[in-house]
């Protein structure tokens, strides 16, 4: 799972922002509180894909929703229906334990990610914009 953050993190042009090691992902998995979730999918070549996620919550409708931190399928295995079923788990996921909705960020330049999520029936959230604190900024401002 490692592997596919970092292959992933490659494909959005970021592989040195991606420091994610075997036992932090371990740890977030399968500590003693788990605060992320993952499925994987499987094909005769192993393990092709993952989506990591995390829940969130809804201070409008009052009950939690799922955010999907990373969903990828390796190259070679796209276009079999992997990506859609790892996406599929999650939306019934939420039907499963009442949660208000699946939410996720994708790149602007991600056409074939945009074009994946749209046919699945998702909407951009144009009226949104999406703010990070981090690194030294982050430290500085916790100062």
């Amino acid at each position: 799972m490692v592997e596919l953050v970092h292959e992933l993190a490659d494909y959005e042009r970021a592989p040195d922002e991606c420091v994610l090691t075997t036992e932090q992902l371990h740890t977030a998995l399968f500590g003693q509180a788990p605060a992320l979730f993952g499925h994987v999918a499987d094909s005769a070549a192993g393990v092709a894909g993952l989506a990591l996620w995390f829940r969130n919550f809804s201070t409008w409708e009052g009950v939690h929703g799922i955010y999907l931190e990373d969903l990828y399928v390796r190259p070679q295995q796209r276009g079999a229906g992997l990506g859609g079923a790892l996406l599929r788990e999650l939306a019934q996921e939420c039907v499963r334990h009442g949660y208000a909705r699946l939410e996720w960020s994708v790149l602007n330049w991600n056409r074939p990610a945009i074009d994946f999520y749209e046919a699945a029936g998702a909407v951009a959230l144009d009226e949104w914009t999406g703010y990070r604190l981090s690194g030294p900024a982050l430290t500085a401002f916790a100062a």
